[in-house]
């Protein structure tokens, strides 16, 4: 059956599951505008249909894509991602970074490095690192620096506590304007947090209370609507002094 454009306001899909062959614009009915489509979406004629399930996103003053969230993470040039050292070799770390296939952190990759001042990493250490390279059929590789060759904020993670979550939550909390959960967290609680596309975040607090409640509302948010949201963190947070 042939899908008819919805006469519904855009705005009702916004936030909410959508899945392939919903119709979420009906460009006949918004005249004078420009409209910017994203991931998961396609023009067909006066309508704008959805070609992957996942939840409608919109960002001022006319952008629309759909995200998904995925378990999988697929390797880019430039991402920034948290990783666990799980070997070490003369010439390089060997790196966890969720994706297909391990990546390598060349031991000179960092700020000033030399042969004389390779960093010791114990097997489980968490690093803050960017992906350099990320050719098909090759392992990633990696780097603890910038594109100037300056440290950054990449780097070792001590203590605090990593939590796994999907890719789609990830590019939430990295967007701009800044996430509402995130946001309404940072005003109440005092912590760190650190953000990889691929799929993890680590938070750090002087109370181990502080980073569990943290980390469990963030994972929670991903399946509520920003109404829910309000509703939740209104309820999570009233008790914390």
């Amino acid at each position: 059956m042939e899908a008819k454009p919805s006469s519904t306001s855009p705005s009702t899909f916004v936030d909410q599951l959508v899945v392939p062959g919903d119709v979420i614009l009906d460009l006949s009915s918004m005249a004078n505008q420009t409209i910017k489509l994203g991931g998961g979406l396609r023009q067909d004629g006066d309508s704008i249909s959805v070609m992957k399930a996942g939840t409608l996103r919109f960002t001022k003053p006319n952008k629309y894509w759909v995200e998904s969230s995925h378990k999988r993470y697929v390797p880019s040039a430039g991402d920034n991602v948290l990783g666990v050292v799980v070997d070490t070799k003369p010439e390089n770390f060997l790196v966890d970074i969720k994706g297909p296939a391990l990546a390598f952190l060349p031991v000179l990759a960092f700020e000033g490095g030399t042969r004389r001042n390779i960093p010791k990493f114990e097997v489980g250490t968490l690093l803050y690192v960017r992906v350099v390279n990320a050719n098909t059929g090759m392992n990633p590789e990696l780097s603890c620096m910038d594109a100037n060759g300056k440290a950054a904020e990449y780097g070792v993670l001590k203590e605090g506590y990593m939590f796994e979550s999907s890719t789609g939550l990830s590019r939430t909390l990295l967007s701009s304007p800044p996430y509402p959960v995130l946001e309404a967290l940072g005003k109440k609680l005092s912590f760190e947090i650190a953000v990889g596309i691929n799929g993890r975040f680590w938070v750090n607090a002087s109370q181990s209370s502080t980073v569990i409640l943290v980390g469990n509302a963030i994972l929670k948010s991903e399946s509520l609507s920003l109404v829910q949201q309000k509703i939740y963190l209104e309820k999570l947070l009233k008790n914390i002094q």
